[in-house]
């Protein structure tokens, strides 16, 4: 059989968004916007505060309503995208403001993932060893086994974002949505962020990351796409895209 070459190589795609708007007013946060995601790779979503980032995934992940324009999840085409229905497509998300059940412990806010149950399904029945295996190798990859007894609004705000990828991890989702995980976090946490987002790539996973720092889209992803105003100012591989005259006035400040 003769070898595929590159230029014939059709890629897997995981979400294609096409003529996607989202406005508020007659603001246009998202404009139009039509993009293509790889499936199994890291790809960067990166411009500066307003750019329309944030809502973009908000759009993918039902959070917005979509007002004009449609997405394909894996080959599914939708025009409404319903926020209760995006794990049945295999998407996970974390947001800029930690999202947590606050008032549980850290152990039984994975368990609550893990075992797919309501707040006091998973607070009062027996979990099996199952799930609490899982719950540990999840709470030790992300360094938070020792505090697996402690409510999770008494962990720091790195450790919190932490607890929120971990739950994420245990979706075992196909389509990973981080919204800066790496904000306003010590170097050593940063390290395991990174790192899990590696080994998401190495699993086949997707991973869309809005990250403001600029080394890190360089070291973790495949693919940027540069935002302005809502629109698609440019997009490639990091180290070229980041080098474009326009980009590096525009966002980067270089």
């Amino acid at each position: 059989m003769e070898n595929q070459t590159e230029s014939n190589y059709i890629k897997p795609i995981a979400i294609v968004v096409r003529g996607l708007v989202k406005h508020f007013g007659g603001v246009y946060a998202v404009d139009g916007l039509s993009i293509t995601i790889e499936k199994g790779k890291v790809t960067g979503i990166v411009g500066p505060n307003g750019s329309g980032k944030t809502t973009l995934i908000n759009a993918l992940s039902g959070i917005l309503p979509i007002d004009d324009g449609k997405v394909s999840f894996d080959g599914v085409w939708l025009s409404k995208v319903k926020s209760y229905e995006v794990s049945s497509y295999g998407i996970t998300r974390t947001f800029q403001d930690v999202r947590l059940f606050n008032q549980m412990l850290v152990l039984d806010n994975i368990l609550i993932v893990l075992t797919e149950r309501n707040v006091f399904g998973s607070l009062f029945e027996k979990h099996s060893d199952f799930h609490l295996k899982r719950a540990e190798e999840i709470l030790r990859r992300v360094n938070l086994w020792e505090k697996r007894h402690e409510l999770a609004k008494n962990l720091s705000y790195g450790q919190r974002k932490l607890l929120e990828i971990a739950r994420a991890l245990a979706m075992n989702a196909e389509i990973y949505l981080f919204d800066e995980p790496f904000a306003g976090i010590f170097r050593e946490m940063a390290k395991i962020i990174a790192a899990i987002v590696n080994e998401l790539r190495v699993q086949g996973k997707t991973v869309i990351l809005i990250e403001h720092d600029m080394n890190l889209i360089r070291e973790l992803c495949d693919h940027v796409f540069v935002l302005d105003s809502g629109k698609l100012l440019a997009e490639g591989k990091p180290e070229e895209v980041l080098k474009k005259k326009e980009v590096v006035e525009a966002y980067l400040g270089e």
